[in-house]
């Protein structure tokens, strides 16, 4: 699990549109396209970058305001939901129930 300082994409654009998520976040078979355009896939694809995805995938596939608006819908292992809390609280002064 990796928590950047920072969500800012360095070198690159943030995933918008229909996405599929490599391999190494989304492990099983089959391939999912997920339209994040929608709030629903939104979730699925922030639960899994969370919980699975390297520092690179999280600042590609996770806007920091949008996190926040949807971080208290996120099912997230305790272990995964106490770290993104105390990034909301520290960067975005948000105060989100675990």
């Amino acid at each position: 699990m990796a928590v950047p300082d920072e969500l800012d994409t360095i070198g690159g654009l943030k995933a918008t549109g229909v996405v599929e998520l490599p391999f190494h976040i989304r492990w099983s078979e089959p391939s999912i396209a997920y339209d994040l355009n929608r709030r629903t896939d939104r979730i699925r694809v922030y639960e899994q970058v969370l919980r699975e995805g390297t520092q690179e995938d999280v600042r590609h596939y996770i806007d920091g305001s949008e996190l926040v608006d949807l971080f208290d819908d996120l099912v997230l292992p305790p272990a995964v939901r106490k770290p993104w809390k105390e990034w909301i609280d520290r960067h975005r002064g948000v105060d989100s129930d675990c």
